[in-house]
Parts: C-alpha cells; structure tokens; sequence
C-alpha cells in the first residue's frame, strides 16, 4: 500500500497543533507542526505512540512500513525526510523519542 493509503487508516489528527518528540531527559528534539506538508508525519508518529507508548525500536519499524515509498526515498536521499530519517536512525540503534501531544485551542 502507498503512504496515501496507509493515511486513511490512522486515527485523526485535527485535534492536535503538534507533536513534541522529547530525549531521554525530557528536552525537545524536535516539534512537528500540524500543517501541510507534516500532517502525515503528526498522523504517523502519533498513531505510533498511541500504539506503542512511544517512538521506540519497534515502533521506528511499523512508522517506516507506514510511510511505504516515501521510506526507500528517505533511505537513498539522507535528509530530504528528516521525520522518517530519524526513524531510521531509531530503527538501527538510537534511544527512543517520548512523545507529547499539543493540543489545538
């Protein structure tokens, strides 16, 4: 299945502004804006935490299944999709990312 398919399979996402993903320590790594061209990753990485209580090995795995073509696009361009580049470094190795909804007002 393409990325847009798998889409239309995640929970909905217009209740959230953005995603957090905190280190180990509680410090952001990075904030994912809800607005076109991140809604996908907010979509992807918060039906992971939903599912896994955060952006673990395993979780890093099913987010690369998710994002279909656009992973094998990540992997021969290094840096063109940072929210799947850092699944990627998740997936091989690095400390799971906590994940902390911001809320629309």
């Amino acid at each position: 299945m393409s990325f847009a398919e798998n889409l239309k399979k995640l929970p909905g996402i217009s209740h959230l502004a953005a995603l957090q993903l905190l280190d180990g320590e509680g410090q952001e790594v990075v904030l994912i804006e809800n607005k076109p061209g991140s809604a996908g990753s907010v979509a992807v990485y918060n039906h992971l935490a939903q599912t896994y209580g955060s952006i673990t090995q395993e979780a890093a795995k099913k987010g690369l299944e998710i994002y279909a073509e656009h992973g094998e696009d990540a992997r021969q361009n290094p840096g063109k999709h940072p929210n799947i580049d850092r699944l990627l470094k998740i997936e091989a190795g690095s400390p799971a990312l906590r994940v902390k909804h911001v809320f629309a007002v």
